[in-house]
């Protein structure tokens, strides 16, 4: 994927010889800012009813008449919000790459200029547009032509525009990354694998890694971690991957990522339907990966460990059962009330590990909660922090990065739910406030630092037609970590 500035006046544009022109559109057509040719080719459209001057909508011409380039794509956005250009941006780079155009010039039309948010927008949905898993599937399509992409700025924004590519890149990257090792099946996708490619990328990008195997993981005493993975035969593996761009002395942000790379439910089994979805529990450790990448990419000054606990959580003659006590790490002991509520109790354990790097803040990932998704759906990722400050600043990486999370309650009033007659805790409440009661169970053992839980159950895959993890929530990650930088 090559994604260069062009710095070219929109009156130039008809000059262009490229592949495909693109211009995005706004939806006010007093508002444009195009040369007379692409003005009067698109008011034309929209005169005779070719194209309609609504938010995603989208007109090709073959061989447009007045312009060098051999084709032209003209697509809508609804207004100049990064949000608005980016799904207008989608919308048009689909028509290119059904063209079997190698490359495109991307053009605004205006109001304004474009900035480093809108570049790295049009990076990321070109990635996106490009992305097709192919790893256990032969029969996969080849990849497409579209290769190149250059956007159009004057002189004012190219430095500006430069910078988005640069950040979009290393984003489009990591979300490739995250998809790719949670796209694979679970026969392939196993602990081990996922700790090599966790080596591969330390080796790649210049990260210092850890990998502990079972016997480390005893020594440590990490009884609630182990009670998940006694059910299988694939071994556990605990990652630890740091990136050092700050000074020595820097409190290091650190990202706990749940690691399940195949949930059963264990003894609690789930349902056969859509049970193949489950490979996907792993989404919260494929988001540490690609947001490690894509921090390695932009070297910026900060520390960041990344801290991924896997297993798989099987049934089977040794495999934990309902009403069992584990110790973990903490010393707390829980009632396994569900197997099947696994997430949390691999997290909790290596929640308790980061407290030795004395961190900033540390922010767990984890496809943790149904209840979640009934809250929320897919659009938003859930987010629970007892700090406003730490909040505040996930909530704006995700709204600055397009992918949106929305703060959820975290009362003690919730904690009650989690009472036991047999432990310090049960590792499950009531049905009602499931998502809460899974955040109030972590919340336990983060009493040594700033903490914030993302449940991303809704927001790491797409189910039916277009099922595939969405590498999310990489880019809120990344943004959260930049914000950061010294």
């Amino acid at each position: 994927m090559d994604v260069r500035a062009l710095q070219v006046a929109n009156e130039d544009l008809p000059g262009q010889a490229a592949a495909a022109l693109v211009v995005v559109l706004s939806a006010d057509a007093s508002a444009w800012q195009l040369p007379p040719v692409l003005s009067d080719l698109a008011h034309d459209a929209v005169r005779h009813g070719d194209l309609e001057l609504k938010a995603g909508k989208v007109l090709y011409i073959h061989r447009p008449t007045g312009l060098k380039a051999s084709r032209l794509v003209l697509s809508v956005a609804a207004d100049a919000s990064v949000k608005a250009y980016k799904k207008a941006v989608a919308g048009a780079l689909s028509a290119v790459k059904s063209s079997g155009a190698a490359g495109a010039v991307l053009a605004w039309a205006g109001p304004g200029p474009l900035g480093a948010e809108h570049a790295e927008a049009a990076v990321t949905a070109l990635a996106d547009a490009l992305y097709t898993y192919r790893h256990s599937k032969p029969s996969a399509p080849p990849a497409a032509a579209l290769v190149k992409l250059q956007l159009a700025c004057d002189k004012a924004g190219a430095a500006s525009v430069r910078a988005g590519i640069l950040r979009g890149k290393a984003i489009a990257a990591g979300v490739t990354l995250a998809r790719e090792v949670a796209n694979r099946p679970g026969n392939h996708c196993t602990p081990t694998m996922l700790a090599e490619q966790a080596r591969i990328l330390a080796r790649e990008q210049g990260l210092k890694i850890e990998v502990l195997d079972r016997k480390a993981i005893e020594k440590l005493g990490m009884g609630a971690f182990l009670a998940v993975a006694q059910g299988s035969d694939e071994p556990p593996q605990f990652i630890v991957l740091h990136y050092e761009g700050g000074a020595k002395k820097d409190a290091p942000l650190v990202l706990v990522g749940k690691g399940i790379t195949f949930d059963t439910g264990g003894i609690s089994i789930k349902p056969a339907a859509e049970m193949d979805e489950m490979k996907f529990d792993m989404g919260g450790a494929a988001s540490v990966l690609g947001t490690m990448r894509a921090v390695a990419a932009l070297k910026p000054k900060v520390n960041l460990i990344g801290v991924i606990p896997t297993c798989e959580n099987m049934p089977s003659g040794r495999a934990v059962k309902p009403g069992d006590v584990v110790t973990s790490m903490s010393g707390q002991t829980i009632e396994v009330l569900n197997t099947d509520a696994e997430g949390r109790l691999i997290l909790c354990d290596a929640l308790t590990y980061v407290e030795r790097f004395k961190p900033a803040a540390v922010v767990d990932i984890a496809t943790l909660t149904g209840a979640c998704v009934v809250a929320l759906g897919h659009h938003l990722s859930g987010l629970f922090s007892a700090d406003d400050a730490l909040a505040d600043g996930l909530l704006a990486a995700g709204l600055g990065a397009l992918d949106p999370a929305w703060r959820m309650p975290l009362l003690d009033e919730y904690d009650e739910a989690l009472k036991s007659n047999f432990a310090d805790m049960g590792n499950v409440g009531p049905r009602a406030g499931g998502a809460i009661t899974a955040a109030m169970f972590l919340k336990r053992y983060t009493a040594a630092y700033r903490w914030a839980h993302l449940d991303i159950a809704g927001t790491a895959w797409k189910s039916g037609a277009a099922k595939g993890s969405t590498g999310r929530p990489v880019p809120l990650l990344t943004h959260f970590v930049l914000s950061h930088a010294g």
